[in-house]
């Protein structure tokens, strides 16, 4: 899909044609869509690039001056996916004239500036408009993480008291997700760096300022990732323990209940066997062998209650 927005004194509004300081969205685009926009001079290879699923985070330049920014962004998947929350390129072309974003999948960050909630967003402010993107990713980088880690105490109020599988198998899920998520951050903290090295946005004191506050976001985002990656490891080593004791102790009760009931059992055929028995002619023998299995019963419960076996 390709759309064209600029932002006039209306607002940001959608063209029909790419005009100068216009931001072309191309996301999952057709041939006809990238052969378009190639014959407005973007170079095709860094058209392709961005749909690459496993492109990693990077800078290229072309001799004329247009710059590629590939950056790793965060998206969900959705909750019956093995993985929710995962990472995808993000591709940022600027050229003399306007901006491209290409990505594969529909995402929120682009989605969000397009329907003009980012405030001071202007199209012809090229450089300003890459790292208001950079910003908003790092910030969505965040939003997930802070979702995760709420998803997982979830789990974890569940694990407490359960004895399958699917708790843990649910915080592996979220584990791989921030093994993703720490991976795309540090791919994207280098290339961050080499942009504030290169002096890009060295023109603009605003933009230096701007650019700052990008790294330390996304370093923020790295910290807050190793730490919730670090504590859900432990997590999930101390809750299959807990797992297999809960299993362990319902065993053990079933066992015990199994030798309490037994009991009756084993009176009840000696008082059944085919031969001459004690009061066997004692019109009250039956409410004899039901209180004596009782009594033996009832003193087998208390003796497993005293040593913890219940």
């Amino acid at each position: 899909m390709l759309t064209i927005y600029k932002t006039t004194d209306k607002g940001l509004e959608k063209f029909d044609e790419v005009v100068p300081n216009c931001w072309v969205d191309l996301t999952d685009p057709t041939t006809d869509e990238m052969e378009r926009i190639k014959a407005e001079g973007v170079p095709h290879d860094f058209l392709i690039y961005p749909l690459d699923i496993d492109e990693r985070s990077r800078t290229e330049r072309e001799d004329d001056g247009t710059l590629l920014v590939v950056l790793r962004i965060p998206y969900y998947a959705g909750p019956k996916e093995d993985v929710p929350y995962r990472t995808m390129p993000l591709g940022i072309i600027l050229t003399s004239q306007f901006i491209v974003t290409v990505s594969r999948y529909p995402n929120e960050i682009t989605q969000e500036f397009a329907k003009g909630r980012v405030r001071g967003l202007a199209t012809a402010k090229r450089y300003r408009f890459v790292l208001r993107l950079l910003l908003a990713v790092a910030s969505k980088y965040l939003q997930y993480l802070r979702e995760i880690n709420h998803l997982v105490d979830e789990v974890e109020d569940r694990l407490q008291a359960s004895m399958r599988n699917k708790e843990v198998q649910d915080l592996l899920m979220y584990q791989k997700s921030l093994v993703y998520f720490a991976t795309a951050l540090k791919s994207n903290e280098l290339m961050m760096e080499r942009l504030q090295r290169g002096g890009l946005f060295s023109k603009y004191e605003e933009d230096e300022d701007l650019l700052e506050d990008v790294i330390t976001e996304n370093q923020q985002a790295i910290e807050m990732v190793n730490i919730s990656s670090s504590i859900l490891s432990g997590m999930m080593d101390a809750f299959a323990s807990i797992i297999s004791n809960n299993l362990n102790v319902v065993m053990k009760f079933l066992a015990s209940m199994t030798i309490v009931l037994s009991i009756p059992s084993i009176i009840t055929s000696f008082f059944g066997m085919n031969v001459d028995l004690p009061m066997a002619e004692h019109p009250l023998a039956y409410l004899f062998i039901i209180g004596l299995s009782i009594a033996i019963g009832a003193l087998t419960v208390i003796i497993f209650i005293r040593r913890n076996w219940f």
